[in-house]
């Protein structure tokens, strides 16, 4: 089980997200007014607060969002988790398509502290049931995933 600590969204992409404290998650396409949504396989991304807060304490001054996650969590080390695992916070489902991904052209947090943790902690999900995600709200594994799922990038 894990705290969502922030909420945060980017209407244009490239830019970094900001922490809205509340949002909503629409199904099979992702969080509303967030520039990565649409009908593909990392509508949602999230990432573990406890990761972010140990990069800060390596002497980085990042803000909630800095690293392009949508919801950061505290409690859980989500790439950790198997393909096709599916996470519930409130009404919201998010099934998890991807961990990690390659980082594009070195992000303006590699450049600022020569070191990016979302490449290998972030993982991306699709919405599989909507509903509204708050800073605050609990997020549990509703079921573990066996490696696989019909969303991930062909």
């Amino acid at each position: 089980m894990g705290i969502v600590k922030a909420v945060c969204i980017s209407e244009k992409k490239g830019t970094q997200k900001k922490d809205i404290k509340e949002a909503v998650f629409i199904e099979d396409f992702g969080i509303e007014k967030d520039a990565h949504a649409g009908k593909w396989h990392r509508q949602v991304s999230l990432l573990s607060y406890d990761r972010v807060e140990e990069f800060r304490q390596r002497g980085a001054n990042v803000d909630d969002g800095a690293f392009g996650e949508n919801l950061l969590v505290e409690g859980m080390d989500f790439k950790t988790y198997p393909i096709g695992t599916i996470f519930k916070c409130n009404d919201v489902l998010l099934e998890l398509t991807q961990v990690g991904k390659k980082c594009h052209s070195e992000c303006e947090i590699f450049h600022q502290v020569g070191d990016c943790i979302m490449p290998r902690e972030g993982v991306f999900t699709v919405v599989l049931h909507g509903g509204i995600i708050r800073a605050g709200d609990e997020l549990t594994v509703e079921k573990l995933g066996d490696g696989t799922s019909s969303r991930t990038a062909k």
